[in-house]
């Protein structure tokens, strides 16, 4: 019997537009201001606060990581890295047995955490993107994983991290293939996930990104699911801002980018499957680069938005952290609140009935960047940044009566509302005063 955990409907691409998904039966955008990956893998993260709080802003995504890969205090400059728990409170994957973990059994305390997290995610109407596997930045990163030779029982591993993910002469091969297996098969049941192959690997700079291991990866979860009820989306970790995808494998329906372009989508929209602005960051410690950011990319396309959010830690879990001079990102209720924003306007005009239109933008003033999405002859939607405190732009759309309705991204409002008569060739418009950009959505009458 197929017992599904959740709603009525597993996560899947949208079968009327791709480029989105679907969840529950409905099409959805999944956007988020998430916490830094650590809520399974530390054990002093109350993540059923987290959640909640997820939940209070009509957030629908969480991204995680499994495990196999964790932090140390410090790295990175993050102060208070949910990602890099104490050694007391790191719940490994593996079994520990005399201060050693041993490959070869599982620890049932992580599965059992892990389940109540997506079980609870679910309950929320929260997706969950777990991250299977990471980058190693640096070696004191490797040689703190249980599958660092001197930290398992069974003494097996690379010294070297960089010969981790890789498909010949690898012992660990069969290690990371079980690891896989059993969390594919422990999850089966919920309808509110979905799997990142690692994250990063683009990372170590030799433009290979472990690209066979990574389809070995992704075969391993296909034919895992294969004699089971449900079947889950999978997700390849591209590139920083963007990147022409190449001869990607057929399991993929999801490309991530990190600090993502516009271009990231313009330039893959041809593959019919969604782009995803996976992760933010290095862009200041205030809200403006990050809404528009979000802005941009979903209206060029993009089906997810997940704003890496440095307010969350194992202190305040409900997002209420200061954020330090050092932390390579932001996060608060700002830019909660616009980002919330966003959300429910892509949701209003129902962005997935809609199409990249830059095509309609005969002239513009300026030096801005405009974002256009539309169902042509019908209906459009813009966001214009920079440009400020005013601008103009010329559309090349059919004549008609139109309604155009002017918004804030930043102050979460709409400003102004106005019936225009168009006689045809270009409508020429006037933006509102702005001070970092502004949003319109043209609707014609019938």
């Amino acid at each position: 019997m197929n017992t599904l955990i959740g709603g009525n409907g597993m996560l899947q691409l949208y079968a009327r537009n791709p480029h989105y998904l679907q969840f529950r039966s409905e099409p959805v955008v999944l956007i988020t201001c998430g916490e830094h990956y650590g809520s399974v893998l530390n054990g002093a993260m109350d993540y059923v606060r987290y959640l909640d709080t997820l939940q209070r802003w009509g957030f629908n995504l969480t991204r995680t990581f499994s495990g196999v890969y964790r932090e140390i205090p410090g790295s990175f400059g993050i102060v208070d890295n949910v990602l890099a728990p104490t050694p007391e409170a790191y719940v490994s994957p593996w079994k520990q047995v005399n201060g050693k973990y041993t490959l070869r059994e599982f620890n049932a305390a992580y599965f059992a955490r892990l389940r109540d997290f997506v079980q609870k995610a679910s309950e929320r109407g929260i997706v969950v993107e777990l991250v299977l596997f990471c980058f190693w930045y640096e070696q004191a990163l490797w040689e703190i994983c249980p599958m660092h030779p001197r930290n398992n029982v069974e003494g097996i591993g690379p010294e070297d991290k960089e010969q981790v993910y890789r498909v010949e002469d690898n012992p660990l091969l069969p290690v990371m293939e079980a690891f896989v297996r059993r969390v594919v098969q422990e999850l089966n049941a919920f309808d509110n996930v979905y799997y990142e192959i690692i994250n990063e690997p683009y990372s170590r700079h030799d433009h290979t990104a472990y690209e066979q291991w990574q389809r070995h990866i992704a075969k391993v979860i296909r034919e895992t699911e294969a004699s089971l009820p449900n079947q889950h989306l999978i997700a390849m970790n591209v590139q920083n801002r963007t990147l022409r995808i190449a001869n990607p494998p057929e399991e993929v329906s999801i490309f991530n980018f990190h600090y993502a372009l516009p271009e990231a989508v313009a330039w893959n929209y041809h593959l019919q499957k969604v782009m995803s602005d996976d992760e933010t960051g290095f862009a200041g410690q205030c809200a403006s680069p990050y809404r528009i950011e979000a802005w941009q990319f979903m209206l060029s396309g993009g089906g997810v938005f997940s704003h890496l959010d440095y307010s969350y830690t194992v202190e305040h879990p409900d997002g209420t952290a200061p954020i330090r001079a050092e932390t390579p990102g932001y996060g608060g209720d700002d830019l909660r609140r616009q980002i919330a924003f966003l959300k429910r306007f892509l949701e209003q005009i129902q962005v997935w009935d809609l199409q990249p239109c830059n095509e309609i933008l005969a002239w513009y003033a300026g030096d801005v960047r405009i974002c256009v999405m539309g169902a042509p002859g019908k209906r459009y939607v813009l966001h214009i940044a920079e440009g400020a405190p005013q601008t103009t732009v010329m559309l090349g759309i059919p004549a008609g009566t139109y309604r155009l309705q002017w918004f804030s991204p930043a102050n979460c409002h709409l400003v102004r509302e106005d019936d225009v008569q168009h006689e045809g060739g270009y409508l020429v418009l006037r933006t509102p005063l702005y001070a970092e950009d502004v949003a319109l959505h043209v609707e014609k009458h019938p």
